[in-house]
């Protein structure tokens, strides 16, 4: 009797382990990759601010932008370029976000070279978000709402009809400031992925 119940203590102690273990392993880690001229303490700043999410971040050197990126015609940088290029230099537990104050665009609706904020695949390894076109006024907030944005889609969040929703499609303009943080689904979605959201 003394013997099954040590097994027993012993399967349940066992199971809570394995959990535990899995609800590390749900959590990738976010690797933030300052592109060309981007300021460290810019950078620094988004890396404390994911921290808070997601206790597991690096944070990157700066590095050149991709070789061929450059789109000369309209002096941007192609984003599906930048994005193809950073998701190849990291592991498969891990999502890679490229920061930029330089331009960036993809093509969309038929236009070939559609000027961006941001842009990230979902579900997908890598994003890359540009400061370029937000307001000068309260850039930084708006910068890591960004991140948030792009960082939720390679977690496979679609666009949200919720206009206060951070997941919220920009739709050509920039809706930032009237966006207030993640709505209940897309907080419950991100959750289940590791995000540690109040």
């Amino acid at each position: 009797m003394k013997y099954c119940l040590l097994f027993l203590l012993f399967s349940l102690f066992s199971c809570v382990d394995r959990n535990s273990k899995n609800e590390v392993k749900a959590q990738k880690v976010i690797v933030i990759q300052p592109l060309g001229d981007f300021q460290q303490k810019q950078a620094q700043k988004v890396f404390v601010e994911i921290k808070a999410i997601n206790p597991k971040v690096v944070l990157l050197g700066n590095i050149e932008f991709p070789e061929g990126s450059f789109y000369k015609p309209r002096n941007r940088f192609r984003a599906d370029s930048i994005i193809k290029n950073l998701k190849n230099n990291i592991g498969k537990d891990s999502v890679i976000v490229g920061l930029s104050h330089s331009d960036i665009s993809t093509t969309k609706n038929g236009i070939k070279d559609w000027g961006i904020m941001g842009l990230g695949y979902r579900p997908g390894k890598a994003c890359v978000v540009s400061d370029f076109r937000l307001s000068r006024k309260n850039k930084n907030e708006q910068f890591y709402k960004l991140v948030l944005h792009e960082l939720g889609h390679t977690e496979g969040l679609p666009h949200c009809k919720i206009k206060t929703c951070l997941m919220r499609d920009a739709e050509g303009g920039n809706p930032f400031d009237q966006e207030k943080s993640f709505c209940n689904d897309c907080k419950s979605f991100l959750k289940s992925k590791g995000w540690q959201l109040i």
